[in-house]
């Protein structure tokens, strides 16, 4: 109970502490009124000891005594003053984002730009509870902070707020700020473990097909998988290797064989994630053996092709299927 009124507390302060609405337009600038200032663990026993050290110097009247006092007060005034510094004016933009598949990390890069002349040290960034990230700002450059947030399902995952701290440079204050950058990682359907051979509708397709499948001129032999034609298998090869592997025919050429993923042609048990699980396998696996192959879902036609911009389409509408618009 206690501990739930504690985060209310503090979620309402973070609210009133970003002023603004978020996602928030790039470039934040942490301005002065962003930023917050309080003492550290090591700052309130330092300031226990100046309190010890000072009746210490009253009681017995030493004049050394109140001296060191004066001369630590205002050491721990001039360091409320750089470690304000270290964030002040401090510009925050969104970086690159690369998508990546349900059940891995997402890296957003976030970019901070440092546009005085003095370096920022001891930067650190923090997500929730994961580990901060820690890095220093030269003067007049940018750094990149790469922040990882766990992917637990497809869509657009957008970068939760993100806390920048310093105690620089004496660990006796802590100043932060929150921000919430402006940016979002596409997050494809996790490719199922276990997915039946690739479908193969036996069609052609014209126009330029990088070597895989095409069926004009002999290319080479790899190893048998699963879902290889029986008529691309080299028979006379495996009849000679009694105990060897079996082994597959590749051609190359300007036609190539080419398959249709189709969502109709999956298990009527199957639910929507488990359906998108292996159509990402299948893409997958199509691309890397080189296959032209296109895409039927309900509400999506992708035409037959190969390519990592193919496969990119093609994840995709996966990944934003009932999501909105691609």
């Amino acid at each position: 109970m206690i501990q739930s009124l504690r985060n209310n507390l503090r979620e309402k302060f973070i609210h009133w502490a970003l002023r603004v609405r978020s996602p928030e337009p790039a470039p934040i600038i942490l301005v002065q009124r962003r930023i917050y200032v309080l003492p550290s663990r090591a700052g309130l026993a330092f300031a226990a000891a100046l309190v010890v050290i000072l009746l210490g110097a009253m009681n017995y009247n030493l004049s050394l005594g109140h001296a060191l006092v004066f001369l630590l007060v205002g050491l721990g005034v001039v360091n409320i003053l750089h470690t304000f510094r270290n964030l002040a004016l401090l510009s925050i933009r969104p970086g690159r984002c690369e998508p990546v598949f349900a059940n891995g990390l997402a890296r957003f890069d976030v970019l901070l730009e440092n546009t005085r002349t003095e370096p920022r040290i001891s930067l650190r960034l923090q997500i929730g509870d994961a580990a901060p990230v820690e890095l220093d700002v030269g003067s007049s450059t940018v750094a990149v902070a790469p922040l990882t947030v766990p992917a637990l399902q497809r869509g657009w995952l957008p970068l939760p707020r993100v806390t920048l701290e310093t105690t620089w440079p004496l660990g006796l204050i802590r100043a932060w700020a929150y921000a919430v950058p402006d940016m979002r990682c596409l997050i494809y359907p996790a490719p199922a473990t276990h997915a039946p051979p690739l479908p193969w509708g036996g069609d052609r397709a014209r126009g330029p097909s990088r070597e895989g499948r095409g069926t004009d001129d002999f290319s080479g032999l790899r190893t048998y998988q699963v879902s290889d034609a029986p008529r691309h298998v080299a028979w006379k090869a495996a009849a000679r290797q009694q105990d060897g592997p079996l082994l597959t025919k590749l051609f190359s050429g300007a036609s190539a064989e080419q398959c249709w993923l189709e969502w109709d042609a999956l298990p009527i048990a199957l639910d929507t994630e488990q359906r998108l699980a292996i159509l990402a396998r299948w893409m997958l696996d199509a691309d890397k053996m080189g296959l032209a192959w296109g895409l039927r879902i309900p509400g999506h036609r992708l035409p037959p092709d190969n390519g990592e911009a193919h496969l990119a389409t093609g994840l995709r509408t996966l990944a934003l299927y009932r999501h909105g618009a691609n």
